[in-house]
């Protein structure tokens, strides 16, 4: 998505910094997976007692049962065939965390994740207070614009202060111009409807709604979030529509919890997992992918507006085992 309009060279040079900004971020889950895993796979071919302490290992990063338990199997039915010496066990356990996240939930995905050309795709950006919803949806904006994408924001996050005049702040650090309603009280879906309408008038190939992450009362942002793809479906029956929910990675296995309600609430097509610089559970990628079948289409690592990019398994799985 962000390499539209660019030289090789300045492709090169962002990948090359993104890279290292990523392997710092993972640094915290990468040192204590890294060291530990060489460690119990350096001493020979890898053997049932070392796949027992790999166990261990994936779950004190956040990895999560059903991923681990999958992971596991995949090692132990490899073993049954043949001998892993060190450096082909550590290979083979990054084939398969790129497996899992290339295909979340055993189903496959379009690994190339980016707005259709020429037609109004409508992405909703959910999540709860504090995951870094705001920020992201400015990221996502600043990646389009570079992207040469035609792009708005809904600020339909109506309920929550100061909320509208930050994703202002964003859409001006971006470039994109923010729709939204200066009332009090404004019905969301009310904004989604001009949010639309401007983006009608305007050829918008991107339109970005930032909605409310409340999840007090969870039959209420049902209802919310269901009033505004109807009004979504009525206005603009031929966009193309994504739900990505905004998941804070230092929350681990709580903020999967999280997730699991926003996806029976939002119809959710993917995840965007952001403060990966913060923590060491990194694992939870895989958690997600495993346990909610969703892939992850975004992963930010840092505050910085370049600090989020498209996910690649690839560049994840390396920045995460790579010694």
């Amino acid at each position: 998505m962000a390499n539209q309009g660019r030289t090789p060279e300045q492709i090169s040079i962002e990948e090359i910094t993104w890279l290292k900004r990523l392997r710092q971020g993972l640094d915290k889950t990468r040192r204590s997976l890294v060291n530990q895993l060489r460690a119990i796979v350096g001493q020979g071919p890898l053997n049932q007692d070392a796949v027992l302490e790999i166990e261990s290992l994936l779950l004190q990063a956040d990895v999560g049962v059903e991923a681990t338990d999958y992971i596991i199997d995949a090692l132990q039915n490899k073993l049954r065939s043949e001998t892993l010496p060190p450096a082909e066990a550590i290979a083979y356990l990054k084939q398969i965390l790129r497996d899992m996240l290339d295909r979340p939930g055993g189903k496959g995905i379009n690994p190339t994740f980016a707005p259709e050309k020429d037609t109004l795709n409508i992405w909703l950006i959910t999540g709860v207070n504090g995951a870094g919803k705001t920020t992201t949806i400015g990221k996502i904006a600043h990646i389009a614009q570079k992207s040469g994408y035609r792009t708005l924001i809904g600020a339909a996050d109506t309920f929550r202060a100061a909320a509208v005049q930050q994703v202002k702040v964003w859409g001006d650090r971006s470039s994109v111009e923010v729709i939204a309603n200066p009332g009090k009280n404004t019905d969301p879906a009310a904004v989604v409807f001009d949010a639309i309408t401007a983006a009608q008038s305007r050829n918008t190939e991107l339109l970005l709604v930032d909605t409310a992450g409340r999840l007090q009362n969870k039959k209420n942002l049902m209802d919310e979030l269901s009033k505004i793809r109807r009004i979504i479906d009525k206005k603009a029956p031929n966009a193309k529509v994504e739900s990505l929910l905004v998941l804070d990675s230092t929350l681990g296995q709580n903020g999967l919890r999280q997730a699991e309600v926003f996806s029976q609430a939002a119809q959710l097509s993917g995840v965007v997992l952001t403060k990966l610089d913060g923590t060491a559970r990194g694992g939870i990628a895989l958690a997600v992918v495993q346990q909610l079948g969703l892939p992850i289409r975004f992963i930010g690592a840092g505050e910085g507006i370049e600090d989020l990019r498209p996910f690649s398994s690839y560049e994840f799985v390396e920045a995460l085992l790579s010694g």
